[in-house]
């Protein structure tokens, strides 16, 4: 998981996996198949693990607006944190892949389209309570949410650090749509 985290998925050799699993290639190929399967496992070890910061953030008490910063300050904490390589695995690890690996980069893309649909759900739900307009398009709402959180990881692996990324976190705040409109 840290391989593909901090190198991303083509960068990432089966020699290197090797070596840092502590096994030869055919038992590799026998265990997961091949890379792309080892590399969606270590994906969803990143999930269980550090991807859990956005389910914790959005099940939170509160309005919607508590949660997403509350899920922002604490994305500023986890994507800097000294002990991993920074940033979310599930933006960085495709970055560059290219046509040949479509399929991660689906992947990848598909869970960043959960995370945006979940934002998207807890903004709808203060809607339907009244909490904000009925006019707010909680569609753009969340793309906007989603988008501060890729940029935040990107600047994370940038070398921005955990005050940078909150200062980001409270101006994104700032642009949330007030109840009268």
């Amino acid at each position: 998981m840290l391989l593909f985290w901090r190198q991303g998925y083509e960068a990432t050799s089966v020699s290197q996996l090797t070596q840092a699993i502590g096994i030869n290639p055919p038992s590799l190929y026998a265990a997961f198949g091949d890379k792309h399967r080892l590399f969606s496992e270590a994906v969803q070890r990143y999930q269980d693990t550090s991807g859990t910061v956005m389910t914790r953030a959005l099940a939170g008490a509160g309005t919607a607006r508590e949660a997403i910063g509350r899920l922002l300050r604490d994305l500023a904490a986890e994507y800097t944190r000294p002990d991993r390589p920074r940033g979310c695995m599930v933006i960085t690890a495709a970055v560059n892949c290219g046509p040949a690996s479509e399929d991660v980069k689906s992947e990848l893309r598909a869970l960043r389209e959960a995370s945006r649909l979940a934002i998207q759900d807890r903004i709808a739900a203060d809607v339907r309570a009244g909490l904000l307009p009925a006019t707010v398009d909680t569609a753009a709402l969340a793309a906007f949410y989603a988008s501060v959180i890729q940029g935040m990881s990107t600047q994370a692996v940038d070398g921005a650090d955990r005050p940078t990324l909150e200062h980001i976190a409270d101006l994104a705040m700032a642009a949330w749509p007030r109840q009268d409109g």
